[in-house]
């Protein structure tokens, strides 16, 4: 059968292949450099003061280590806001033990989550109507930063005249499922965004964050609307770049590995639930997008796997156009791997990572059509 659909796709489709492939290889290597031309160390140790926002929905198992992570940093001009999102467990009791023993940290008890809110909007709104700083670093209860995050983020919106800046932080993984989902949002700056574009444009496709850890004036963060602008909105990271961009601000996306870690979820199932509920989001809840995103991941990015083991066995002509496409896959997600400083061979599993994405597509458009939605922190979201 892969035979006969080999002959009926060539020529066109193999050369595309090869194209394409080409593409996303020049591109992720491209984003790569992007992010580390433009990336400084942390050097400024004083300056504006900084107000860490930290939204904290059960989470005693790891506010602790977040909060003993930023304790010491070596910016000096720092406050820690805390928001105890309605948590059922510990995290109450363990805020008061961290404000009673540090005056930089407050923590608030959040207020009950309105219908027209989801959770993390609303926390960020409520921990930003208290935060003093002239900059805001929003970051969640699970990361784990270097005593130079704060002045890493400080001194690259100084020296890149930056207004916002976000990247990749530092990703641990513990589990095969974690592997082959949370490296999904690699996606972005390997096979999305020219990152470069975001540089001489005024157009805000081209801009990227991650939620994990963004620095946004908070003038800035003003001027967009606060939280107000992405109120329901399960991608918020996505939503606020793009809205600072169209306001004619400037979004630069980093790398920044050595600062900030984070293991995001606890296996398979929590790293579909974490990532998969902001794809369809992500698109604008789109269906017509998302149909066409997954024919595109289909027959371009997963299905040159299987026809090379089909063109290997069947002995077809283009097996040599499908092996230069899995080479060039295979370097592509090798070097992203790399230059998030995690394990070479993970790029191995690509064409894994990519059946994943189909999958988790279909059940992020599933869930949120059939108005079943997502449980996130306890909390239903649509």
């Amino acid at each position: 059968m892969l035979n006969y659909l080999a002959l009926l796709l060539s020529p066109y489709y193999y050369n595309a292949l090869i194209i394409v492939a080409s593409y996303f290889f020049i591109l992720s290597l491209i984003n790569h450099y992007e992010m580390w031309r433009f990336t400084y160390g942390p050097e400024l140790v004083d300056g504006p003061l900084v107000s860490v926002l930290i939204p904290a929905r059960n989470e005693e198992k790891n506010i602790e280590r977040c909060l003993n992570s930023l304790k010491n940093q070596l910016y000096k001009n720092y406050e820690i806001l805390v928001l105890n999102d309605n948590s059922v467990d510990n995290t109450a009791k363990i805020l008061e033990r961290y404000v009673s023993e540090d005056q930089k940290i407050r923590a608030f008890t959040g207020d009950p989550l309105p219908d027209d809110w989801y959770g993390k909007p609303f926390a960020l709104h409520q921990l930003s109507s208290h935060a003093k700083g002239e900059i805001l670093l929003l970051t969640d209860a699970d990361t784990i930063h270097s005593p130079s995050s704060i002045s890493w983020a400080v001194t690259n919106m100084q020296y890149l005249k930056a207004d916002m800046v976000s990247g990749y932080i530092g990703q641990v993984f513990k589990t095969l499922g974690e592997i082959v989902t949370v490296p999904l949002m690699f996606f972005l700056t390997g096979f999305v965004i020219p990152l470069s574009l975001n540089r001489y444009t005024k157009l805000s496709c081209f801009t990227a964050a991650i939620g994990q850890y963004i620095a946004i004036r908070h003038d800035v963060f003003k001027a967009i609307g606060g939280c107000e602008s992405f109120r329901k909105k399960t991608s918020e990271d996505i939503y606020m770049s793009r809205y600072v961009k169209r306001k004619g601000y400037s979004v630069r996306f980093l790398n920044i590995t050595e600062y900030v870690k984070c293991r995001m979820y606890n296996g398979y199932h929590g790293a579909i639930e974490g990532i998969g509920k902001n794809i369809f989001d992500f698109l604008g809840k789109n269906t017509i997008v998302i149909f066409l995103m997954a024919v595109a991941v289909l027959f371009f990015l997963f299905f040159p796997f299987p026809l090379l083991i089909g063109g290997l066995i069947l002995k077809s002509p283009w097996t040599l156009h499908i092996l230069i496409v899995n080479l060039l896959y295979t370097l592509t997600w090798i070097f992203m791997f790399l230059g998030q400083r995690l394990n070479w061979w993970y790029g191995l599993l690509w064409p894994l990572i990519f059946l994943n994405l189909l999958y988790m597509a279909a059940w992020s458009w599933f869930r949120t059509v059939s108005g079943k939605g997502f449980i996130w922190k306890d909390r239903k979201v649509s």
